[in-house]
């Protein structure tokens, strides 16, 4: 490590902001793309839910490193433009892993009790309520363990894009090592590095898995508290008139 100079460790400490800008932005439009998709694989239309489970089944059963290749060697050819590797790796990472999150929201949605959706109708809200007021505050708790998981999956997925040349943590360490000649120390410290980046994204997703879970069926205090005065007071006539009556009996 001691072969390492400042302008070599700054390669490695520049590559985490790399690394950070891309799980972040591919983590967004996996968001969006799981959500979208995952919502519309429990459409009412089958046309929806065929054209939504294509989408599925394709990008989950294609790698996500050829798809990067694709759009950046093969889209400019049928259209005439090309995207910075940057943005190509995060069209194709957010894409690739937006698939697999849709199976966890759909999952999560369809875990929401049927009685739930009744008392919707009833209550004469759209789908669209429905699924913003009761489905979704129910299914949300559940989605959070999965997509910290396939967060984890994304951040370490974001190592392929070295192979174009993007200068992430991966990119700068192969240029390190190239530079120094040593592999254990350089690879030992960017794998350190990723379970650091890893660790930080677990905690935080921990504090929204337990913001998500507080207050779920759970009755507001003040409610709580009138109902059980009310009930109290129930259970001290009965008790009175039991004794007034079994007094009577007695004497």
């Amino acid at each position: 490590m001691s072969e390492i100079s400042w302008g070599l460790w700054k390669l490695l400490l520049g590559g985490i902001w790399v690394t950070v800008q891309l799980t972040v932005y591919s983590a967004a439009l996996a968001a969006v793309v799981a959500f979208a998709i995952g919502l519309a694989r429990t459409h009412r239309l089958w046309i929806v839910r065929f054209l939504s489970g294509a989408y599925f089944e394709i990008f989950r059963g294609t790698s996500a490193l050829i798809l990067m290749f694709w759009i950046f060697f093969v889209l400019p050819i049928g259209f005439g433009w090309q995207l910075v590797p940057m943005w190509a790796a995060v069209l194709a990472l957010g894409l690739s892993y937006g698939a697999y999150g849709s199976e966890v929201v759909r999952g999560a949605v369809k875990a929401v009790a049927p009685a739930q959706r009744e008392a919707g109708i009833a209550l004469s809200f759209s789908p669209a309520q429905q699924l913003r007021k009761i489905i979704l505050p129910q299914a949300w708790p559940g989605m959070v363990p999965p997509f910290n998981n396939l967060l984890i999956e994304m951040l370490k997925g974001s190592a392929l894009v070295s192979i174009m040349g993007v200068g992430d943590i991966t990119f700068g360490a192969s240029l390190v090592r190239n530079a120094t000649g040593q592999s254990a120390p350089v690879y030992t410290i960017i794998l350190v590095m990723y379970f650091v980046l890893a660790f930080v994204l677990t905690r935080g997703m921990r504090v929204v898995e337990r913001h998500a879970k507080a207050g779920i069926g759970q009755a507001p205090q003040k409610r709580e508290g009138l109902r059980d005065r009310m009930n109290g007071g129930q259970v001290d006539d009965f008790a009175r008139s039991g004794a007034t009556s079994g007094g009577g009996a007695v004497r």
